[in-house]
């Protein structure tokens, strides 16, 4: 009698599973003999130990294993008869109740991959981003690099203002009494660029080497010294010295420092202006790919098997503790991560995926040679010898795979865009970029 798949409860089946002791117990004896021809007993030679002795060592393992080989057969047939695609790993429970004496009976649960409607890809509404990079972009990094680059010098009366290299004594307080890391003497920082606190900076702000200023100041919530996060404080501080920055000038020798090893000006600009060209065309288009992804995710809504979910989960909380040891936690691999904080991240990333592999059989997506070879190429011309660049990539199946899946991608986005309603949208440069 062919094995009824019962449906429990949405993506959710289970299905009874019998196979018979007799076959069981002569695939065990076969073995055991296989193993006796070669079995290496104490007392006896090689090959010439009696069979039951055999069988007290060396039959509970094989017949766990012949058992196992025999329900995974069963199951197998099960699941091609009546064309099932199993997501994750079922579970097996044993059953007593009903079974024919001379056979072991199971009882697996599992899930089964849903079925994937594309949805109306004319009904979407997606954002395309646009960004411009002209003569000023390409100013404003050439000043970026000027910026890392520059030297201080000390001005006596010179008012601590954005790009000065202060360097103070400090003193905080809280409640009157001192707390660890709340004191310096002779710290540096450069004013503007966010390395301390807003209020510390404000409160520098305009002055002098030999002046001094008492203020307030509360440490957010969310700050990372746990021991005074969420406090208000108090920090006295006596400024030491005020730098003013001394920017390289845009010359050959700039150039020469940047890279460009012929020392020549305008190849230097060119060369910024294509690496930043790069740079804003692929961070457009990861926003333009965001708002293709979350469109495609709205208009579904299909089950999705909480087995994918949770290996999605828990290899997210994987990733995080290898982020706190790279880090430097101590306690990374103890902490506890509970894994709910990733859990409808894994759903709509499971979703997504299933829905963009069903996209791309659909629509035929898959990355074409010579696409990979197109986008590693275009990676490549970010290296200083790009040839080399592009032969490790076509020669690591790994690195491209990860190419591979990139260019997939790129052809879902672009699919989507030739048939849904889009809006362009023009995003400044130094907010794309995050130097806003």
């Amino acid at each position: 009698m062919q094995p009824v798949v019962e449906t429990l409860s949405g993506l959710e089946r289970r299905v009874d599973l019998v196979v018979s002791v007799a076959d069981i117990e002569k695939e065990v004896q076969s073995q055991l003999k296989r193993v006796a021809r070669t079995a290496k007993i104490q007392g006896f030679r090689p090959g010439k130990a009696p069979l039951a002795l055999i069988e007290r060592s060396q039959g509970p393992g094989i017949r766990y294993d012949v058992i196992n080989s025999e329900v995974g057969r069963a199951l197998d047939k099960i699941i091609d008869d009546n064309k099932l695609r199993i997501a994750g790993v079922p579970n097996l429970e044993p059953k007593t109740e009903g079974v024919d004496e001379g056979a072991l009976a199971f009882s697996a649960t599992f899930e089964v991959y849903p079925e994937v409607a594309v949805p109306d890809l004319s009904a979407l509404e997606v954002k395309r981003v646009e960004t411009h990079v002209g003569d000023a972009e390409v100013q404003k990094t050439i000043d970026i690099l000027r910026k890392q680059r520059a030297t201080y010098e000390a001005r006596e009366g010179r008012a601590a203002q954005d790009d000065d290299r202060v360097t103070l004594d400090f003193v905080g307080t809280i409640d009157g009494v001192e707390f660890d890391g709340g004191k310096a003497e002779a710290f540096p920082f450069v004013l503007g660029q966010g390395r301390m606190l807003p209020e510390f900076e404000t409160a520098v702000r305009g002055l002098k080497a030999g002046e001094s200023k008492t203020f307030p100041l509360e440490f957010p919530e969310n700050y990372g010294g746990k021991e005074v996060a969420g406090k208000k404080a108090e920090f006295a501080i006596t400024v030491t010295e005020v730098a003013e920055p001394i920017l390289p000038e845009v010359n050959d020798s700039f150039a020469k420092e940047l890279g460009q090893e012929e020392g020549n000006v305008e190849k230097l600009l060119a060369d910024v202006r294509a690496n930043i060209e790069r740079e804003a065309k692929a961070r457009a288009m990861a926003r333009t790919k965001t708002s293709v992804m979350d469109a495609l995710v709205a208009a579904c809504s299909f089950d999705v098997p909480k087995a994918l979910v949770d290996n999605d989960t828990q290899n997210r909380v994987a990733a995080a503790r290898e982020e706190l040891k790279q880090r430097g936690m101590p306690n990374a691999d103890t902490m506890p991560i509970p894994p709910e904080a990733f859990s409808a991240e894994s759903e709509r990333r499971v979703r997504l995926g299933l829905l963009v592999s069903e996209l791309v059989s659909s629509a035929d997506l898959k990355a074409k040679p010579e696409q990979v070879r197109a986008r590693i190429e275009e990676l490549a011309q970010n290296y200083e010898q790009p040839a080399q660049v592009v032969a490790y990539y076509l020669s690591d199946r790994q690195r491209r795979s990860e190419i591979e899946a990139i260019v997939l991608e790129e052809n879902v986005v672009d699919h989507v865009l030739s048939k849904a309603k889009v809006s362009d949208e023009k995003v400044a440069f130094e907010e794309l970029m995050g130097t806003a």
